[in-house]
C-alpha cells in the first residue's frame, strides 16, 4: 500500500475523529511530505477548508516549482474548488484514493495535463461510505447539495 495514500487517510480519520467529514490529503514534494491535512469545515467554520485545501495551508507558501514537481495524495476525488487550487499551483499528478462514492473534477484535471491516478482504495470507500449513511445532511452541506 502507498505509505503517502496512507498518511491521507490517517488524516482523514483524524478529521473523523474531531467530528468532522473524513476527507484527507497530503502534498509531496521528492518523496516527502510537505503539507497534511483533513477536511476541517466542521471543526473551524469554514467554508473552504477541504482537505486538499488544508494541505495546501499546511504546506505553507512555496515557491511554484515546488508546485510544479509535488504531488496531491487525497482520499476523495477532488471538488471543483480543490481542483482549481491543483490547477492554479500548477500541481501534476492527483492520487485519488476513491472516486465511488463522489466523482469530482477529474475530467477537467485530466484536460489540463494533470496525470490523475484513481486506486478506489477500500479503506477510503468504506470510510466515505458509512460516513455518507450516518451523516447525509453534513455531506451534502459539503458537497454543496
Amino acid at each position: 500500500m502507498n505509505e503517502f495514500l496512507t498518511a491521507a487517510i490517517e488524516e482523514a480519520a483524524r478529521g473523523r475523529a474531531e467530528g468532522g467529514i473524513p476527507i484527507g490529503a497530503v502534498l509531496v514534494h521528492r518523496g516527502a511530505i510537505i503539507g497534511r491535512g483533513h477536511n476541517r469545515r466542521v471543526q473551524q467554520g469554514s467554508a473552504v477548508l477541504h482537505g486538499e485545501m488544508d494541505a495546501l495551508e499546511r504546506a505553507g507558501r512555496q515557491p511554484a516549482s515546488v508546485y510544479r514537481e509535488s504531488t496531491m495524495y487525497t482520499t476523495l476525488s477532488p471538488c471543483a474548488m480543490c481542483t482549481g487550487a491543483i490547477l492554479l499551483y500548477g500541481i501534476p499528478h492527483v492520487v485519488v484514493g476513491e472516486n465511488r462514492t463522489f466523482l469530482g473534477e477529474e475530467d477537467l484535471l485530466r484536460a489540463r495535463g494533470v496525470r490523475v491516478e484513481v486506486v478506489q482504495d477500500e479503506r477510503c470507500i468504506r470510510m466515505m461510505e458509512a460516513f455518507i449513511a450516518e451523516h447525509p445532511e453534513l455531506w451534502n452541506e459539503d458537497i454543496g447539495k
